[in-house]
């Protein structure tokens, strides 16, 4: 476990000082769930501009029975990106899995949600596991011989760009295995005024989850950045069909991380994150680049949202 920190913790610092060192600034999303950035978003989830979490949690409600019946019973349900785990026990009361390996990058927050989960499901074998899924994942051996059923909710997909997704739903072929399914969301395009406020919300929490980046970067990698020179700020970007967020410095600030200077104009941003959304067809195509097969789609009555069904199948070299 120990191995695995400390090579999260590097690889936030080379992202980290990466951004900083280029022209252009940019941090992967992934980052800003650290415990306090993963509580923030949990507050955000139950925000009322906030319609994916609402929407999602319906779509499971209504549908994780069809999908019980797709999947088969006997499979390990295998969650990418876990969080607090509060969708997931739509989707193990449907299958009754044989086991559940909940991964996050985060591991105090993951270490809660499983036990808490836990609680609800006495039953049930519960392998936590502290690991960037951006990548090919080693599950855990108490599984490796079960049928795997992936999760992958909240439309997560969406904050990378397109070559990413694809390469992470490979890496996701790769950890499940061949036969696997894999049960995805994806936010569909919709009116801009809704989207906007779902990631610029009047409370302000979607703010301070942004902020706290840098927060995270004066804890952990020694930093003195000065936060509130700092703004949040959302857009949609109509030709990449996604909200960018973006951290504006209010003036010049100067700063050091890890004892190297920087500094960033007034009116410069660093671009935090993407929420990609997607047409009817989109979402199919991108699944089938990455190597799965769509089973079955579902979605809410305004095509807000969708829950997508897929399997890997066999490689083809022809159609």
């Amino acid at each position: 476990m120990d191995m695995t920190v400390s090579r999260v913790d590097l690889a936030f610092r080379n992202d980290v000082l990466r951004c900083f060192e280029q022209e252009t600034h940019a941090i992967p999303a992934r980052w800003l769930y650290d415990r306090a950035g993963s509580e923030l978003f949990e507050q955000i989830t139950q925000l009322p501009e906030y319609y994916p979490t609402r929407t999602e949690t319906s779509l499971l409600e209504r549908y994780c029975g069809e999908v019980a019946e797709m999947a088969g019973s006997g499979r390990a349900v295998i969650e990418f990106g876990s969080g607090s785990s509060t969708k997931t026990p739509h989707l193990l009361r449907a299958t009754k899995p044989a086991a559940y390996v909940p991964i996050d990058i985060s591991g105090d927050f993951l270490a809660d949600s499983a036990a808490q989960l836990q609680e609800q499901f006495p039953n049930l074998p519960i392998y936590p596991l502290e690991a960037d899924f951006m990548r090919r994942i080693d599950l855990p051996d108490q599984v490796s011989s079960s049928p795997k059923l992936g999760f992958f909710p909240g439309s997560t997909i969406g904050n990378m760009i397109a070559r990413t997704s694809v390469d992470l739903l490979r890496f996701m072929r790769e950890t499940l295995g061949e036969g696997a399914q894999l049960l995805i969301g994806f936010d569909r395009i919709k009116d801009i005024d809704v989207l906007i406020a779902a990631y610029d919300d009047s409370a302000g929490v979607t703010a301070e989850f942004s902020l706290n980046l840098l927060h995270r970067i004066n804890r952990e990698l020694d930093g003195n950045i000065a936060v509130d020179q700092f703004r949040h700020i959302a857009e949609w970007n109509d030709i990449y069909a996604r909200i960018e967020i973006y951290l504006e410095a209010q003036t010049d600030v100067e700063f050091s991380i890890d004892g190297s200077a920087f500094s960033i104009a007034k009116g410069q941003r660093i671009h935090i994150e993407n929420s990609h959304k997607y047409g009817l067809r989109d979402a199919r195509l991108m699944l089938r680049a990455g190597g799965w097969s769509p089973v079955r789609e579902w979605s809410d009555e305004k095509d807000y949202f969708s829950l997508i069904l897929v399997e890997a199948h066999p490689y083809k070299n022809a159609p």
